[in-house]
This record gives C-alpha cells, sequence and structure tokens, in this order.
C-alpha cells in the first residue's frame, strides 16, 4: 500500500466505494489522515460496512473540517451536471482530487531517495490501446528482469501497490477520468497512444476530451513522452512538447505510415516494427509472426511499449524476444478457440466503433457479432470495412439500428450472444474468424464487457462441444 501523504491529522472526504475508493481509505488511514467515507448505492455502503469502514453522509458533512474531498473516476464532476456533493464541496472551497492526484503525491517518500536507482512511474493514456500497451510493457520489464508493477486503470488500484523497490518501474493505465481531475501528475515517462470520439458527454466534445489527456503532458512535465501521431490531435501534442525537430525528449509513434525527420520515431507498416533517431534505422523487428499482436491496432501498441522499454534502456533483441511472447489480454482480441479451420476471437473490449474498426481490419473473411448499447453515430463510420465481413450477428438494444447502416452486408438479427454464437459456429467454414467486436456498450444486457466476453467464450465452448 501507498500512505497518502499531506493529509495527517486531517479529515478526508471519500466518495464512491468500489475498488479505487476503499483503496483509498485505507491509504489515508496509512498516512494518519481520518476518511470520511460514503457512496450514493446502498449496495456500495453495505460492502464497505462489511469490510469494517466507518460510514458519514457527505450530503450532511459539516464542509468546514475537510481538507478534501476525494472522489471516484466515475463520479462526474463537471460535465453533463456536477455530482450533489461534488457541487457542494467546490461551492465551499474545498479540493476536489482522485486517487491518482493522491498516489503522484505520495509516491516520492524519503526512503525511495536512497535508491541508486530510484523508482520511475510510466502513465499510458488514449482512447484506445491504454491497456494492451500498458500490460504490454509491464511484460516486457517483466521479461527483461526489470522489478515492475502494474495498476490504475488496470490491475490494482494505484494506492494498493506495494511501495516500489530499488529501480522499480510502476506502470499506469489511465483514463480521461483520472488524468482530468487529478491535482498531482507527475510521471517520468508518459505515452499517448491515439485519439477517438469517446466519453464526450462526460468531457462536453472533442475538446476537453483532449484536453483531459493533454494534462498528463502539459501539467505532469515528463521526462520524455511517448506520442502516436496518426492523428492531428497526438501531431499537436507532440509539436508542442518538441523545443525542436530533433528533440529526442519526444518519441513519436504510428502504426501505417513512416515517419521522418532527426527526430526519434518508432513506426510499424507492413508488420515490420522500425526504430530511427537522426534519421537513421537503428533497429527493425518483425512482429508478422507475433500471435498476440495482431493487426495494425497491435502493432501500434508493440510500437508505444517498444519506445518505453528503449528510453528505460533496455536493448532491441530483448524488447523483441518479450514481444514474441507476449498472449495478450482477455476480451482484447483474445484468441479463445481454433476448430475446424475456425479462429474464435474475443475482442469484447471494442466498445465503439473506433476500436471495431480496428478489429474488423485485423482479420479477413470475418463472421462479425455485434451490438449491444450503441453509441453516437452507430457504426456508420464502418463502411469502408465491411468487405471483410461475411456476415454479421447483431445483438442487444442496437441491433436493428445496425442493421439499417450495414448496406448490402449480409447480416441477421440474433437478439442474444448464444443464438449469434451458435448460428456463426453452424455456417463458418474453413478460413472463416468469428469475430466478437461489439462496437457497442455491454449494459444492455451484461454489467461490463468483461462479462460479455465471457458469455461469448461459454457459448463458444459450449457451441463447439456440440459441434
Amino acid at each position: 500500500m501507498i500512505a497518502v501523504q499531506g493529509h495527517e491529522g486531517q479529515q478526508v472526504a471519500v466518495l464512491g466505494l468500489g475498488r479505487s475508493g476503499l483503496a483509498t481509505c485505507a491509504a489515508l488511514a496509512a498516512g494518519g489522515a481520518t476518511p470520511l467515507a460514503w457512496d450514493e448505492s446502498p449496495e456500495a455502503r453495505a460492502n464497505a460496512e462489511a469490510a469494517g469502514l466507518a460510514l458519514h453522509d457527505l450530503s450532511s458533512v459539516d464542509w468546514s473540517h475537510v481538507a478534501a474531498l476525494i472522489t471516484s473516476p466515475g463520479i462526474p464532476h463537471l460535465y453533463p451536471t456536477p455530482n450533489g456533493i461534488i457541487a457542494k464541496a467546490l461551492a465551499e472551497g474545498v479540493p476536489v482530487d482522485n486517487d491518482i492526484g493522491l498516489f503522484f503525491r505520495s509516491f516520492s517518500t524519503p526512503s525511495t531517495m536512497i535508491f541508486d536507482q530510484p523508482p520511475k512511474v510510466v502513465a499510458v493514456t488514449g482512447s484506445n490501446g491504454k491497456s494492451t500497451t500498458t500490460a504490454l510493457i509491464h511484460h516486457i520489464l517483466t521479461a527483461a528482469g526489470r522489478p515492475a508493477q502494474m495498476a490504475g486503470n488496470i490491475g490494482k488500484g494505484v494506492l494498493s501497490i506495494d511501495p516500489p523497490g530499488e529501480g522499480e518501474v510502476i506502470v499506469l493505465e489511465l483514463s480521461s477520468y483520472q488524468t482530468e481531475l487529478a491535482r498531482a501528475l507527475t510521471p517520468d515517462i508518459a505515452v499517448f497512444t491515439n485519439l477517438s470520439p469517446d466519453h464526450l458527454d462526460r468531457h462536453n466534445g472533442m475538446g476537453g476530451y483532449f484536453a483531459a489527456k493533454r494534462r498528463l503532458f502539459a501539467e505532469g512535465g515528463p521526462d520524455r513522452a511517448v506520442i502516436g501521431v496518426d492523428e492531428v490531435e497526438g501531431l499537436f501534442l507532440a509539436g508542442q512538447l518538441s523545443q525542436a525537430a530533433e528533440d529526442a525528449r519526444v518519441i513519436r509513434i504510428s502504426s501505417g505510415q513512416k515517419l521522418s525527420g532527426p527526430g526519434w520515431n518508432v513506426f510499424a507498416r507492413k508488420g515490420f516494427l522500425s526504430e530511427y533517431r537522426r534519421g537513421k534505422q537503428v533497429a527493425s523487428i518483425d512482429l508478422r509472426p507475433m500471435q498476440g499482436l495482431p493487426g495494425a491496432h497491435n502493432h501500434q501498441n508493440a510500437c508505444a511499449a517498444y519506445a518505453v522499454a528503449r528510453s528505460l534502456g533496455l536493448a532491441p533483441r530483448l524488447i523483441e524476444d518479450a514481444l514474441a511472447s507476449f498472449t495478450g489480454l482477455p476480451h482484447r482480441s483474445q484468441l479463445v478457440a481454433e476448430a475446424g479451420g475456425v479462429r474464435y476471437i474475443n475482442d469484447s473490449k471494442a466498445t465503439n466503433a473506433d476500436s471495431a474498426a480496428q478489429a474488423l481490419q485485423a482479420f479477413d473473411r470475418i463472421r462479425w457479432i455485434a451490438g449491444g448499447l450503441g453509441k453516437e453515430g452507430g457504426i456508420t463510420s464502418l463502411a469502408p470495412h465491411l468487405g471483410r465481413v461475411t456476415k454479421a450477428y447483431l445483438i442487444g438494444h442496437s441491433a436493428r439500428d445496425f442493421a439499417l447502416q450495414l448496406g448490402e452486408t449480409q447480416h441477421e438479427i440474433s437478439e442474444n450472444m448464444e443464438r449469434a454464437v451458435a448460428a456463426a459456429i453452424a455456417e463458418a467454414q474453413p478460413g472463416d474468424v468469428v469475430l466478437l467486436a461489439p462496437a457497442a456498450a455491454s449494459f444492455d444486457q451484461f454489467p461490463d464487457f468483461e462479462k460479455r466476453g465471457e458469455a461469448f467464450i461459454a457459448a463458444v465452448r459450449a457451441g463447439l462441444s456440440h459441434a
């Protein structure tokens, strides 16, 4: 656990008692603060009480005795409408923070300063690929024998990790919800993968969404920034952070285009990752045989992880060996079965059209399972990729809306996962890929994308056992 610094002897309100909220209460107490814990969900309050946590109704607290309010990332503090308790705290002049801010202000302690190699923090943000990139960096470090922990939006909550040791690297996945509010952001290396429309209601549009991501770099001041430049926002951010074209503090990465110029560039084209410095190639890796990294979007993730590993002093050969042994993450281009020449791929994390587009581009002859709680724009942007789809099997709330947007692509309304998988198994031919890439949220039929992915896996296994 990371004991929170700076609130000794103070009362600190904690709103939201999920994983991060409970960890925050424990870390505050470990640092000598008194947490005032509350959640607006009766179920969450019951779970907290069962864990031995005392509750304090923040709707009636005396804010004059509260040093700060720490809120969980899922609770809106600005758009579309501020949560009432957060609005009250702000009106009373009480600072509002989150566990990420507490982590960064508490990470460096006198004990970490005595190391010959102080621990470092790598923070990864972006729209798509954050989880895979974070896990891939952690995997590379571990495979190379470097001590590392993974936390944030993946793995443990940031305050639940063990105190870092000599030369250890903490790899964090950070969402826009987390970067937008954190009062302290001081990573040693920060990564921006890409940007596509998502969470726009929470950030009041693309400008607010980009601004939330940008804080990690503009206010975080990392020693090195790894920036995906395949969108205009990444190009703009890289330009803002660079003092000159050859500034090696910024590593530009891309999937699909060759990057030129005198700076430090890492890019993937036609399945090959290349590293260039001062206009000269210094390393190359063939990504094509790497089963855990299929498709251009995973090649971008590999470029980002490679750039971080090189920044930490790892040799290209060590990185290549680690990339080859990476098996991928559950629910992200996850190969769950192969039978009769047909592959079954679980990409339940493809919760928007952009991430579904990346999945569709990674395979040919696709029997595509899609649908759920659709987002603004539906799947109209996927029209250029539908030539890869042999047939679509549509499920959930948006099934009929998606059907209207498929044009001439063969499809059926399957309604639920079991029927969709059963139909795809029955109709699949050798060489086909049965792909779950919903392009929609899961909340119409499942509590989260993980449960949706698990339902797909279960249906595949059941169907193949009876095939």
